[in-house]
């Protein structure tokens, strides 16, 4: 069995604009999964404002942690979006439920105590309305352009 099996990217009718949004979303998790994973702190204090100066070893780790997540989630998105269309709308699906809980969580929950909110709690809701509107589009189907 290979590693990636043949594209299923013919048998997609959704908009093809959905596709190239999950890539670009994977790319935006592609690119902190680096900074949480590589920066020394994480990004957790340089970008995020978190005081690590109790507990810093351990929020640095989970940082780290995170970003062991995002990598690979990321380059299997794009993989969805650049080979195997026809599970866009279920990585789509994912990004949404992902985005929608840290949101909830950034905003209302655990994540909410300081008052301080890092990129990302503005960023989630943003990608979960647009996630939404591409996810309609990845499962409404198009129209069969004739070839001529």
């Amino acid at each position: 069995m290979a590693l990636f099996p043949p594209s299923t990217n013919h048998d997609y009718r959704g908009a093809k604009i959905s596709a190239w949004f999950l890539m670009f979303v994977a790319v935006t998790e592609f690119i902190p999964g680096l900074i949480h994973y590589f920066l020394p702190d994480g990004g957790a204090g340089v970008i995020g404002g978190v005081d690590l100066s109790v507990r810093g070893e351990t929020i640095i780790a989970v940082f780290a942690w995170f970003g062991a997540i995002q990598i690979p989630f990321a380059l299997l998105l794009f993989v969805i979006g650049l080979r195997y269309r026809t599970l866009v709308p279920l990585g789509l699906l994912a990004v949404i439920t992902m985005r929608a809980l840290a949101a909830i969580d950034g905003w209302f929950l655990k994540g909410s105590y300081s008052g301080h909110h890092p990129p990302e709690h503005y960023a989630g809701p943003l990608t979960v309305v647009l996630g939404l509107v591409f996810l309609f589009l990845a499962v409404r189907e198009q129209p069969v352009q004739a070839a001529g």
